[in-house]
């Protein structure tokens, strides 16, 4: 059980930072997401918890073989497997004044926790994070990588696509202040994707600030295959819908415009169908004209495949066509059903069952 840590160090004592890292069946990422933090050049103490899930893939004994190469790393069974029961086992296992949330495809610089402590003893910030640098390392991943960091893909949120310093709703992973996170109650184990957002607002409600520096980027790893990142937006569209309803605030309707999206070109695709059927049946087909709705979508989105920057390679370019309406789709579709209640009930399913329910952050 971590310490209080109610008091900060004396001035000209770097305070101990504690890592803490969620991870399940991520034996292809999880030793350079650890090395990063063996790497940083802070120098203050330091420890790293990883709480690690059931996993069928190596990654527990991966996660053991670094933690007997290092007593500063320590492994702690997480039997749930989700990310927020993770995050409060990791933190309750460890001391240090200062939390460092960490996601297993996540790759830290050098100077992150420096800047981040940087900052927090600056501003006087409960939480301080950045950017989340999407870098891919096959066409498919650049593709995702480039729509994370596009407003066309992901909207445009300042810890997607950067923005100018100051206090903001939310930011990609965090570093906390642990007396702030004791305060608010931990992560909210019954929210499986969305939990940092929620976190952020019960801090922000609690009289601390949540501050944004585009001084930190994170690299991030994205999903390899089309399948992958399909579930992975269906489930944070699904999660989105259920935190927007449970917490409507001031933006909360940008968030319906992906579920709008879809029923517009669905409906304009079925009522141009109808269209044909008229023609085909001698009728005049008015109905035609609502293919205008998907088709100024389609060119949309190959529009944006074209000029999007920083894209140099035609294969990636051509992954775009096929990666944003993904996105968009299947975050949209989840949308719906989690507005409409089914989140908190499948959730509660899999929560009763200890069922897997990992995701990474949104």
């Amino acid at each position: 059980m971590g310490t209080s840590a109610s008091e900060m160090p004396s001035s000209g004592i770097l305070p101990g930072v504690s890592y803490v890292m969620p991870v399940l069946n991520d034996v292809t990422h999880v030793r350079a997401a650890v090395d990063s933090l063996l790497g940083q050049d802070y120098q203050g103490q330091f420890d790293v918890a990883i709480a690690v899930g059931p996993s069928i893939d190596g990654t527990n004994e991966l996660v053991e073989s670094l933690s007997r190469a290092d007593s500063r790393v320590r492994v702690v069974e997480n039997p749930v497997g989700s990310t927020p029961a993770g995050l409060n086992i990791a933190i309750r296992a460890t001391e240090h004044p200062i939390i460092v949330r960490v996601d297993a495809h996540s790759v830290l610089p050098p100077e992150y926790t420096r800047i981040a402590v940087e900052t927090m003893l600056r501003t006087g910030a409960g939480n301080v994070g950045g950017i989340m640098d999407a870098q891919g390392t096959t066409p498919f991943e650049e593709a995702v990588a480039a729509a994370y960091g596009s407003r066309v893909g992901l909207g445009g949120t300042p810890h997607h696509v950067g923005g100018n310093e100051g206090p903001a709703d939310t930011v990609y992973l965090g570093v906390f202040r642990r007396e702030v996170l004791q305060q608010v109650g931990l992560f909210d184990e019954r929210i499986k994707r969305g939990q940092d957002w929620e976190l952020n607002r019960r801090i922000r409600q609690n009289g601390h600030t949540v501050w944004f520096t585009p001084e930190l980027r994170v690299v991030y790893r994205p999903r390899p295959t089309l399948s992958r990142l399909a579930r992975q937006f269906f489930s944070t569209g699904m999660w989105r819908g259920e935190l927007s309803r449970r917490f409507p605030v001031r933006g909360t309707l940008r968030y319906f415009i992906p579920p709008l999206m879809v029923i517009g070109v669905a409906l304009g695709s079925l009522l141009g169908i109808a269209g044909i059927v008229q023609g085909s049946l001698g009728a005049f087909p008015w109905l035609l004209f609502a293919f205008v709705v998907p088709v100024i979508y389609l060119l949309t989105i190959v529009g944006a495949s074209v000029v999007l920057p920083g894209v140099r390679s035609l294969a990636v370019r051509r992954w775009l066509i096929v990666v944003l309406p993904c996105i968009h789709f299947c975050w949209g579709v989840g949308f719906i059903p989690g507005f409409l209640l089914l989140a908190s009930n499948i959730a509660a399913q899999k929560y009763e069952k200890g069922g897997d329910t990992r995701v990474t952050p949104e």
